[in-house]
């Protein structure tokens, strides 16, 4: 269900880390130019051998042994691998329905005779052209569309909270090491503006204590609310064009 795109995305990239050795490029560099120096110039006849030989031995290792033991963990960690894979795109794609439906009312006019799937796809591609109209508009517009009694309430800020801690529950397992940096970048990203969004939904919400100073605290909730909206929205669509959107599978061939 994944679009399909011409470049790599990220969630290519991290299935390529595992198929790569994280010996850097310049230590194979060096044994080789020492291999070459010791063969080119052999003043100390005996000596210069027994360093070729060892750093034949060190090659053998870097070049041989280590590209195996890649391969198998490549092999070993796959499902894991697929799973997480599938497990983020499924965040990001929940976030993307929650935000769209909770906060900006998304309800589009679809044909309900098509069948289920061509159903949800018809729902995700207009999905997408919204959250990528949302993504250019300035803060007083999302003011003016998001709805203020789903977001100011606890429900909305359970809601959020809820999902920022499935992001850094992502990022702090212990497969997360291999994470392209990119893609945790956007993660890391991702949960600050979710817990800022929670921060300014509080602020909002002080409102209901504070009477005299009700709208102070309204507008500064709505105002931050309306930057972290943006902002987290153009992170949905930046990770969605990277792979990572997937919407629940309908029947066993989908998985």
């Amino acid at each position: 269900m994944t679009d399909n795109k011409s470049k790599n995305t990220l969630r290519q990239k991290i299935t390529g880390r595992f198929l790569h050795t994280d010996i850097p490029i310049v230590v194979y560099s060096v044994v080789f130019l020492t291999m070459f120096m010791l063969w080119r110039y052999q003043a100390y006849n005996e000596l210069a051998i027994d360093f070729f030989v060892e750093l034949g031995g060190a090659a053998f290792t870097l070049f041989i042994v280590d590209v195996l033991l890649v391969r198998s963990k490549a092999k070993r960690w796959k499902v894991v691998r697929d799973e997480l894979n599938y497990l983020i795109a499924r965040n990001v794609n929940r976030l993307r329905d929650g935000i769209s439906t909770r906060i900006f009312s998304f309800n589009p006019e679809i044909d309900t005779s098509l069948n289920e799937e061509t159903y949800m796809i018809e729902v995700r591609s207009k999905r997408t052209d919204f959250l990528n109209h949302i993504a250019t508009l300035d803060e007083n517009s999302i003011i003016k569309l998001m709805n203020e009694k789903e977001l100011f309430s606890d429900l909305g800020y359970n809601y959020f909270n809820e999902k920022a801690d499935e992001i850094w529950s992502i990022l702090n397992m212990k497969y997360a090491d291999y994470f392209h940096p990119e893609l945790a970048s956007h993660l890391i990203s991702l949960n600050l503006n979710l817990k800022d969004l929670c921060a300014h939904i509080r602020q909002y919400m002080k409102s209901e204590r504070f009477e005299k100073k009700s709208e102070t605290y309204k507008n500064i909730g709505r105002r931050g609310a309306a930057v972290n909206l943006v902002k987290i929205v153009k992170l949905l669509n930046l990770l969605k064009d990277e792979g990572y959107s997937e919407a629940a599978a309908l029947n066993l061939a989908d998985k």
